[in-house]
């Protein structure tokens, strides 16, 4: 049996970080990916499908500390669905993606560039054939 999803989409609002009664941190967010298509007219539509996601743990730290509403992010995880009551009493469903992996894929471009949060590697550009020195044992 297979149970898994992936998602490429934007934060619909700040992750909502929270935590267990044994400690460990829970991150609730919803991911909105969206789809460009022409209907049948020539028209062109989107289609917007909105996921509700939770992750637990290190990754649920990691998310309520990094991601902000608008960013851009891969998800990765399985769908679950799990019962609960309203504030009324009613027994109420809902299917979400347990995240077991995400990766920021870009900035919220609505909001100012930071230094990176994370050290990246910086490849010089290489020099012309002219700069090099004449000492090339070859």
């Amino acid at each position: 049996m297979l149970n898994q999803v992936q998602v490429i989409g934007r934060l619909g609002k700040d992750p909502e970080t929270r935590y267990s009664a044994s400690g460990d941190a829970v991150c609730s967010f919803s991911v909105a990916a969206s789809e460009s298509y022409k209907d049948k007219s020539g028209q062109k539509q989107e289609k917007t499908e909105w996921f509700r996601c939770v992750t637990y743990k290190q990754l649920a730290e990691i998310c309520g500390q990094y991601l902000t509403k608008g960013q851009l992010v891969y998800i990765s995880g399985s769908l679950q669905t799990r019962q609960y009551q309203d504030k009324q009493g009613a027994e109420k469903s809902i299917t979400e993606v347990k995240v077991r992996d995400m990766k920021m894929l870009g900035r919220n471009d609505s909001q100012p560039a930071e230094e990176p949060k994370t050290k990246t590697n910086v490849i010089p550009e290489p020099k012309p054939m002219s700069e090099l020195d004449d000492d090339i044992p070859f």
